[in-house]
């Protein structure tokens, strides 16, 4: 072996070496420093041919098109999997909940470095899916390989009104037919015995690690230490009304002469169709922001637009804590402390 090639292969071991480190020291589990002498034996001894799809030394030096196109491959989806666990991952929003910042079907690409990534529970899954396999509902990873959970350091910590993804705290137990409602919610209204043995409408009973819970995208309005009251639909952190946001909407009764709004009007607003909801003679429940508030009351047919606030002391059953010690609702809940 010449002299330069001998020292190239160094200066490439040194380099995948060193990134190694810093990789492990992010982790925080210097278990994994055991495996620099396999990085070290894939770059200087070469005692184990780890390259098990190629040929050690194939003729002319050159593998077939075959083995390069399957090792391009398996260099590909290691490198992206690696990308997607710790640095960067693509989501789709799944619901309406944060219309008019985020759209539904919207594509984004999410930092993991920002608050810091966490380790996958379990190790062991199909790439690039996340709780199910492609067509079909079989599990897309195994839970015989598993590890406890660990975040590691990020550059910065949560802020007030950030948008975050995490996984759906109650998405620990799911219907394999049903995604929504929650389990929970299921239970509550039809009770535990009918979800558990009604397989026709809610199938089986799915029990999901916490990496492999449905993804929810929301806008963190509290953090540890502050204390979360809504007093007539008006958000207070720590006593203090939340910051205005953009495109911030509440529910609003519209009412009309009698006629109906044109659903082309809808549109041109961005109210989507799931949620207009039509109350009858002439009324409409929406969710709307203050510009199509201002936009509605200009509609000839349009007699009133008011806010949809539900009264104090009126408990409803489907909101946190679903007791009715706690007569909270959506427009007035808490004090809670966070």
């Amino acid at each position: 072996m010449s002299k330069k090639r001998k020292m190239n292969k160094w200066i490439k071991f040194a380099i995948v070496a060193t990134l190694y480190l810093l990789w492990v020291i992010w982790l925080g589990n210097y278990w994994w420093l055991l495996g620099l002498p396999i990085i070290f034996d894939m770059y200087i001894t070469k005692k184990v041919h780890w390259a098990f799809w190629k040929k050690k030394n194939p003729p002319n030096g050159k593998q077939t098109k075959l083995v390069e196109w399957v090792d391009a491959i398996i260099f590909a989806v290691i490198a992206a999997s690696f990308i997607r666990m710790f640095f960067i991952e693509a989501y789709t929003i799944p619901t309406s909940s944060m219309e008019k910042s985020l759209l539904v079907g919207d594509y984004l690409f999410v930092s993991k470095t920002a608050y810091g990534p966490k380790t996958p529970n379990t190790p062991i899954s199909f790439p690039f899916v996340h709780n199910r396999m492609p067509l079909s509902k079989k599990k897309s990873y195994v839970e015989w390989l598993s590890q406890p959970y660990h975040r590691m350091k990020g550059f910065g910590k949560i802020k007030n009104d950030d948008v975050v993804v995490f996984h759906f705290p109650a998405g620990d137990t799911v219907p394999e037919k049903v995604s929504n409602p929650s389990y929970y919610q299921l239970v509550r209204i039809y009770g535990r015995d009918r979800v558990w043995s009604d397989k026709r409408n809610f199938g089986e009973i799915l029990v999901r690690p916490v990496d492999k819970r449905d993804n929810y995208i929301k806008r963190c309005v509290a953090i540890p230490g502050d204390e979360l009251k809504i007093v007539d639909g008006q958000l207070l952190i720590n006593g203090k009304e939340q910051e205005p946001i953009a495109g911030l909407q509440y529910n609003y009764v519209v009412a009309t002469n009698g006629t109906n709004i044109n659903p082309k009007a809808f549109d041109k607003l961005k109210i989507a169709k799931a949620d207009r909801a039509v109350m009858g003679n002439g009324k409409y429940f929406l969710p709307l922001t203050k510009e199509n508030v201002d936009k509605l009351k200009s509609f000839s047919n349009v007699v009133a637009v008011e806010r949809a606030i539900t009264p104090k002391e009126k408990w409803d059953k489907d909101i946190f804590p679903f007791d009715e010690r706690y007569p909270w609702n959506i427009d007035n809940f808490g004090p809670l402390k966070v």
